[in-house]
């Protein structure tokens, strides 16, 4: 039996899910006739001509696969006060905005109850696998999130980010405390518009409440290692607070320092513990269980992009188990991580069949220069899209969601394996974003093409006893042939033979067969690489806050376009010095 706490039950959660998951054709039907039923009214429905019709054969027929960039005019009226029911038949709520670390600036996204009812569910439901194999009892989460700044649109709706927008739900802090994940910081720090304020707050009070804490958690595995970078730095600070029951004079927001203060108690034996525990370390291996002592897991999305910060975080959380968090988006959840005990590499996500209406479009092998090279051709070939039964197991697919929020058969963009079923819904594995980002020829290397080229750079770094911070990438076309330009913050100095073999290294790793042959001809000049000043990528995370993101949705841009000029005025003023590489003289 599955441990029961006060309104919660994890045995009717996963009883629910395994419903929910021995039929999901028919729950899709009934999602999408629900879908379409609430939102018959909609304008957007109506002048495709499905004219109230809710059968999934007139949907595909009428509705056309689409992006954000066909529905833009739509969100921007609904963002500018229009009250005719425009995509949804009730009201949109409030704008959810993305991240807008890929293009630059982030997307306008519906937002309505729907979806944090839907978050909650995917909340519930992995914890409830995640609580039997690794019970809690009644304690606290040292969670690292953070709100983003709000505005008001001109239609008066508020717009935040949908981190924010779940965060500030009456349902969130009901079902973190059902699910032991109670945040150990005040609503002032969560709710702050400093973040590094925030940040210090966040340690501060996990700190103080350390015999309490049993997850350790933030939306992305980038701002734990983030956290502890910085908690490296500030230790000391911390344990003088402890002590002497003293807020840093370093917390000026006046609600945070009094929030915060009504916390703190002078404790000299705790600071104590903390600093002897913390010159204890070596190189801060083990931080996390080491101050947190109770704690079970570290918790937060792992996969993907993500995945190039797991070795530092494992080396903060030792013997802990790191876990990867459920599958989801600015535009609307998928999938629950319900195999809690497998690495993050080998994380998949089990779609709950009842959240959403899911297609999948089959997506040819990595050797079709077509489909990957020209838009156009792709399109033209491209395969019907298929229902959420039908997919196979170990095939590629892309990701299309209709959703409660008045998002009809959108392609998030989001490239998914089969790993297998539970039941009859799949389990799903996050493979890559479908868009390349580094093309200049005949070449086709997408995000995850990037990562590996940074994994062997990185192994040949590991050898001089050096570590690669943060990465991102460049496609310079101010030459003749172009060329690829990757930016690299390294934890400390390399000589130039060692970096001037990283920047070759790079540039074998990239094995596509039409890079490779692009640059054994010529066609594309020598990759170059950038090695940039410490702190370079913590100007681009806070250029980005200061946009109005949230750190709980940042991510490092893995590609930086021309259009996106200030964060590549940013990398190219902390350059340090710069190497071509001779791999293919």
């Amino acid at each position: 039996m599955l441990e029961k706490v006060k309104g919660f039950s994890a045995d009717r959660v996963i009883e629910e899910f395994e419903a929910l998951t021995k039929d999901a054709e028919r729950v899709q039907r009934e999602t999408l006739f629900r879908i379409l039923h609430d939102n018959r009214e909609a304008e957007y429905l109506q002048n495709l001509g499905l004219r109230g019709r809710i059968d999934p054969h007139s949907f595909k027929s009428c509705v056309p696969l689409v992006t954000h960039k066909e529905l833009e005019t739509y969100i921007q009226r609904i963002a500018d006060g229009d009250s005719y029911p425009i995509l949804t038949g009730k009201p949109i709520t409030s704008i959810s905005l993305s991240s807008g670390t890929t293009q630059g600036k982030p997307k306008f996204v519906p937002f309505n109850d729907e979806l944090v009812h839907s978050t909650m569910q995917i909340y519930k439901t992995s914890f409830a696998f995640r609580n039997r194999a690794y019970p809690l009892r009644s304690g606290k989460a040292l969670q690292f999130i953070y709100s983003s700044k709000q505005f008001k649109t001109k239609g008066g709706l508020t717009a935040t980010t949908a981190t924010t927008n779940v965060y500030r739900s009456e349902q969130f802090k009901r079902t973190m405390m059902d699910i032991h994940s109670l945040c150990c910081s005040p609503d002032e720090v969560i709710f702050s518009p400093d973040f590094h304020q925030s940040l210090y707050c966040h340690l501060l009070c996990g700190l103080i409440f350390s015999e309490e804490v049993q997850i350790v958690f933030s939306t992305f595995a980038h701002s734990i290692v983030h956290a502890f970078r910085t908690f490296e730095n500030v230790w000391e600070e911390l344990c003088f607070d402890i002590k002497e029951g003293v807020l840093s004079s370093r917390i000026m927001i006046p609600t945070i320092r009094a929030a915060v203060s009504r916390l703190l108690r002078p404790n000299p034996q705790l600071a104590d513990t903390i600093y002897n525990k913390c010159v204890g370390l070596s190189s801060w291996y083990g931080v996390i269980p080491a101050l947190w002592p109770n704690a079970k897991y570290v918790y937060g999305i792992m996969t993907g992009s993500m995945e190039p910060y797991l070795n530092k975080l494992r080396h903060y959380a030792g013997s802990l188990p790191l876990m990867s968090a459920d599958y989801g988006s600015s535009e609307g959840w998928i999938g629950a991580n319900i195999d809690p005990e497998l690495p993050p590499e080998s994380a998949s996500f089990t779609v709950l069949p009842n959240i959403g209406y899911f297609e999948f479009i089959p997506l040819k092998e990595k050797g079709d220069l077509m489909e990957q090279n020209s838009d156009l051709l792709s399109n033209q070939r491209e395969q019907e899209p298929i229902g959420l039964t039908e997919v196979k197991v170990g095939e590629e697919y892309e990701i299309i969601i209709t959703s409660f929020a008045g998002l009809y058969r959108y392609r998030l963009g989001d490239v998914v394996r089969v790993a297998g079923f539970h039941n009859s819904t799949p389990k799903l594995q996050f493979i890559r974003r479908k868009s390349l980002i580094l093309t200049i020829n005949i070449d086709k290397n997408t995000e995850k093409d990037l990562q590996l080229a940074i994994e062997e750079a990185d192994k040949l770094l590991a050898a001089e006893k050096l570590e690669i911070l943060d990465y991102t990438s460049h496609v310079d076309m101010s030459t003749d042939p172009g060329h690829y330009v990757i930016f690299l913050e390294l934890s400390g100095e390399a000589r130039e033979e060692v970096l001037s073999s990283c920047c070759d290294c790079l540039d074998l790793a990239f094995v596509d067969a039409g890079y490779v042959g692009s640059r054994k001809v010529r066609a594309i000049s020598p990759l170059e690489l950038r090695v940039l000043k410490r702190g370079t990528f913590h100007k681009i995370m806070d250029h980005y806050l200061t946009l109005g993101g949230a750190m709980s949705q940042y991510k490092t841009p893995r590609c930086v376009a021309l259009s996106n000029g200030k964060v590549l005025q940013i990398l190219n003023s902390n350059v340090l010095k710069s190497f071509f590489s001779a791999a293919y003289n």
